[in-house]
C-alpha cells in the first residue's frame, strides 16, 4: 500500500513538473502583463505565478480531464481581480504599469480583460463567467481598453513639445 502511494506521488510530481516546464513561461508573461511590471523586474507577477502554480498543484489529482493551464490561468486572473477590485488600498494602488508598456494607460480591470481576451484568447462568455460579471461589461471593458491601447492619451509634456511650446 505504501509503495503504491509513493509511486502515485512520484507520478504526480513528474506530471506537475512537466506541466510547469511547459506552462510557467506563458503564465509568467500573463502575470507580468496583469501587474504591469517590467519583464525583468516583476516580483508581484512572480508571486501571482507562484500562488497559481501552488493552487494548481493542490488540486492536481482532482482535475480529471480538465486542462491544468486553464485552472492555473483562472486562479491567476481571479487572484489578481480579487486583489485589484476588493482591496482598493492594496494591489490596485500598486498596479501602475511600466511606462514603456502598451498597457500603461489601463486600469487593473481593463488590463485583466485585455490580457484574458487578447493575449490568452479567452472568449467573452468565459471571461464573464470567470470574473462573475456580465458579458456586456466584459465587451465594454475590452472595447474601451483596446481603444486606449491603440490611441493612448498624450502626455502633457509630449503634447507641448509637438505644439512647439517649451514645457515649464
Amino acid at each position: 500500500m505504501r509503495e503504491r502511494h509513493a509511486s502515485q506521488g512520484a507520478r504526480r510530481a513528474r506530471e506537475f513538473e512537466s506541466f510547469v516546464a511547459g506552462a510557467a513561461g506563458r503564465l509568467l508573461h500573463a502575470a507580468t502583463l496583469l501587474t504591469g511590471e517590467a519583464p525583468d523586474d516583476n516580483p508581484r507577477a512572480r508571486r501571482l505565478l507562484t500562488l497559481a502554480l501552488a493552487h494548481t498543484y493542490a488540486v492536481w489529482d482532482r482535475l480529471r480531464g480538465e486542462d491544468p493551464y486553464d485552472r492555473a490561468r483562472e486562479y491567476l486572473a481571479t487572484r489578481f481581480a480579487r486583489a485589484a477590485w476588493h482591496h482598493r488600498g492594496g494591489l490596485l494602488s500598486r498596479t501602475r504599469a511600466h511606462p514603456d508598456s502598451a498597457l500603461a494607460h489601463l486600469g487593473p480591470q481593463e488590463r485583466l480583460i485585455i490580457v484574458l481576451r487578447l493575449f490568452e484568447g479567452v472568449g467573452e462568455e468565459q471571461a464573464a463567467a470567470l470574473l462573475g460579471i456580465p458579458r456586456e461589461r466584459v465587451h465594454a471593458l475590452c472595447d474601451r481598453a483596446t481603444a486606449t491601447v491603440l490611441h493612448p492619451p498624450r502626455r502633457p509634456a509630449a503634447a507641448a513639445v509637438e505644439a512647439g511650446v517649451a514645457p515649464s
